[in-house]
């Protein structure tokens, strides 16, 4: 009986695996009608084939894939901190416009107290300076007398008063000086970042995309197939490991709307630093998957992390963000069935994968 249900259990779980890695997702949990074209899975193996003759170099294929995997990975991260440096710049940007709009207004507001104060000392003067013995001895009612020092114990407090507002102004000013000052040393030092980045990302673009350069066509496509095979491998590891026994969660609303305007996307060109709306990075898909469902995130894959609510692997809904690697380089959105959409790298355009397909660093809600 035992080894009736363990056949019957490994049935069902190459069933499965042959279902989710095949990414035919016909009608993921929670999304209500809303289907999924997916490419196909790699090959089933096949019986081993006659050595390869070696790659440029001297290489395997298998040694230049992981080599290639390894350089666009890095590109990837210089992508997240150029992303980051961008859009710290333009909250910095922002904010010197605020800051701008702040001190035209704080000038006007003490050219306007100037110009009081200076009314009051001119009244001042034309009452003579008098000590008040002096005006009491001179006045010929000394009920006017009093009733006089006391509008003129008013209108000292109120120049007092006046004088104290100048005071705070000005300080308000100084202090929105050092601030627009700060933030233009963050605006340089951000420029030196981004310009950093942009060098390191072109670099290893640039590296990976001639050691692909060197290979034959031939040598292209079996590229192409050990990187599905890759893929494929680990996520029926993933799932073996049973990843997927408790995921149940529904898709809301705002994660339906999210699933459905990023897997619109598939086809469109992976671009580093894309937002749309022709190509995106990784970041730049899900972030703008997000928007059109009515929730600003934080574009980066790295400040999706830090800054969004993390759920448990097992609570995991459509829409939710799947954050790979140790350094946070790489986001996908989980749409169900064990699947994510995801613009991959350079060379290659939005696509649907296996959600385990990468080594899983976290889990995050842009909905919680």
């Amino acid at each position: 009986m035992g080894t009736v249900k363990r056949a019957s259990s490994r049935r069902q779980g190459a069933s499965a695996l042959t279902l989710l890695c095949a990414m035919a997702i016909l009608a993921a949990p929670g999304l209500a009608g809303t289907a999924f074209a997916a490419p196909s899975a790699p090959p089933a193996p096949s019986a081993p084939a006659a050595p390869a003759r070696p790659a440029p170099g001297g290489k395997s294929l298998e040694q230049i894939r992981k080599e290639i995997e390894d350089l666009y990975r890095q590109a990837g991260t210089a992508t997240d901190a150029y992303n980051l440096a961008e859009s710290e710049t333009k909250a910095q940007s922002e904010r010197i416009v605020q800051i701008a709009n702040l001190v035209v207004a704080g000038q006007d507001r003490i050219s306007s107290l100037k110009d009081r104060a200076g009314a009051a000392a001119r009244a001042q003067y034309r009452s003579g300076g008098l000590p008040p013995g002096a005006r009491l001895a001179l006045s010929d009612s000394p009920a006017d007398f009093l009733d006089g020092t006391g509008r003129l114990r008013q209108g000292e407090k109120a120049t007092t008063d006046l004088l104290s507002e100048l005071n705070r102004t000005q300080t308000d000013l100084e202090r929105y000086a050092k601030e627009a000052g700060a933030l233009w040393q963050k605006m340089e030092d951000n420029r030196v970042k981004k310009e950093a980045a942009k060098k390191e990302i072109e670099e290893k673009i640039k590296t990976a995309e001639a050691l692909e350069n060197k290979l034959e066509a031939e040598e292209k496509a079996r590229l192409l197939q050990l990187e599905q095979e890759a893929q494929y491998q680990a996520q029926t590891a993933w799932l073996s490991a049973g990843a997927m026994k408790d995921v149940k969660g529904a898709a809301t609303d705002a994660g339906k709307r999210a699933v459905q305007w990023a897997t619109a996307q598939i086809g469109a060109p992976y671009v580093w630093g894309a937002t749309g709306p022709n190509a995106f990075d990784c970041s730049g898909l899900t972030s703008q998957a997000w928007l059109a469902a009515g929730r600003g995130i934080p574009r980066t894959s790295q400040e999706q992390l830090r800054l969004l609510p993390k759920v448990p692997l097992k609570d995991m809904r459509p829409g939710d963000l799947i954050i790979y690697f140790d350094d946070a380089s790489h986001v996908g959105m989980y749409v169900g069935d064990g699947a994510m959409v995801h613009a991959p790298r350079p060379g290659r355009t939005v696509t649907m994968a296996g959600a385990g397909s990468m080594p899983i660093k976290a889990v995050v809600r842009p909905d919680a």
